[in-house]
């Protein structure tokens, strides 16, 4: 029984309580993502947020058509089995809690949610829907979005330094929650698998593909709050302190993610055009741009906003609801009002492979990520880019 204990005990406190490296985490997250994919639904996460939104300007009448319940949209339902991994691996970690920011942060989580709302409608997706998944998608679209990602972060550092010396904040407080978080982490994992379990007993045609959905995502909000992989720490640091850690996790995560999505399309296991947007060049590099700003802003992007939601920031929880309430509304306008990509304003869609093949566009996708880590690691060296305090 000792040993029994003792194994249990060391087990949980490296796998459970304890942060993984983020490499670690970088490898299970482009996992999870191949495995999404071939499951039939890429990841994403502005879809779900956005049809969050949606609902609200259905309930007061702004938006005619009833948007797809949350609980039988894929994106959405992507969205919440993220939100129950991140929130079952913060609560059995005994990290979540109730935590409030002083005012100056509540105005930030505004003013960075309704950044990224815009940001995100521009470019038809956020960090993760309009970066990650179309690069591991092989599309043109991505290149332009890391441009405009890193000159965003590049300017809401220097906001952040400014900030710091001329608006000092201080106050804020936590609410623990420790006693409660073993049970609250519990109750979590009982939904997730009686929700997986709903899904894939139902009889709706769809129910399969949430299912699997539910349970893939889930397994990406865990590792990547274990692993504190943050899209927003990765570009803002390099600039920041220097430090590249995160950035290089997330290269290697793309790069992985990549060769699996690959075979995927090669196979037609997938469409080759699905998660190409159409955005080249200037959606997703002004859109990238703008969300660049807001997601520094807000201390939160797409994803790492939803799994700082889990462990009880208040400050992004304000920031997700002006994300949600903005690109809603103004993809509503978009879409239907000025139907912008009717007109193909703001770019067009590019699949690499029809241009340079399949091999040419993972060798060119792979110079991109080997001039990102080039870039990162002799920054962290040099300082040459540092303008942090």
């Amino acid at each position: 029984m000792g040993y029994f204990k003792d194994t249990f005990s060391e087990f949980y406190s490296s796998v459970i309580k304890s942060n993984w490296s983020p490499i670690t985490g970088g490898i299970l997250i482009a996992l999870f993502a191949i495995l999404l994919e071939m499951w039939g639904r890429p990841w994403g996460i502005i879809a779900g947020i956005r049809n969050w939104g949606e609902w609200f300007w259905y309930w007061v009448g702004v938006i005619d058509e009833e948007p797809i319940h949350p609980l039988w949209s894929s994106a959405s339902v992507i969205n919440i089995g993220f939100l129950l991994g991140a929130f079952i691996s913060a609560n059995l970690a005994y990290e979540f809690g109730i935590r409030i920011p002083p005012f100056l942060e509540i105005i930030k989580g505004i003013i960075g949610g309704i950044l990224m709302g815009i940001g995100g409608a521009l470019a038809r997706g956020c960090n993760i829907g309009g970066f990650y998944t179309p690069f591991t998608n092989l599309s043109a679209s991505a290149i332009p979005m890391m441009i405009g990602l890193m000159i965003g972060a590049l300017v809401g550092v220097k906001y952040l330094l400014w900030e710091i010396e001329h608006l000092p904040s201080k106050g804020g407080t936590e609410i623990s929650l420790k006693k409660l978080n073993p049970i609250l982490g519990i109750i979590a994992l009982i939904v997730l698998i009686w929700g997986g379990y709903a899904y894939f007993h139902s009889e709706d045609e769809m129910g399969a593909l949430l299912g699997g959905s539910l349970f893939f995502s889930a397994g990406i909000g865990y590792a990547m709050h274990r692993s504190r992989i943050c899209f927003v720490a990765a570009f803002r640091e390099p600039f920041l302190s220097g430090e590249a850690t995160l950035a290089r996790a997330i290269i290697l995560s793309m790069f992985l993610a990549m060769i699996g999505i690959l075979f995927i399309k090669l196979l037609e296991i997938m469409p080759p055009m699905v998660y190409v947007p159409q955005t080249f060049i200037l959606g997703a590099l002004i859109g990238g741009f703008i969300f660049g700003i807001g997601m520094v802003i807000a201390g939160g992007c797409g994803s790492g906003s939803l799994f700082r939601v889990a462990e009880g920031q208040v400050k992004l929880v304000i920031a997700v609801i002006f994300f949600a309430l903005t690109n809603a509304l103004v993809r509503y306008y978009m879409d239907y009002v000025w139907k912008i990509w009717d007109k193909g304003i703001l770019g067009k869609k590019v699949f690499l492979p029809d241009y340079l093949g399949y091999s040419g566009a993972f060798i060119l996708l792979s110079l991109v990520l080997l001039l990102w880590y080039i870039f990162v690691t002799w920054n962290e060296k040099s300082e040459k880019f540092v303008i942090g305090i």
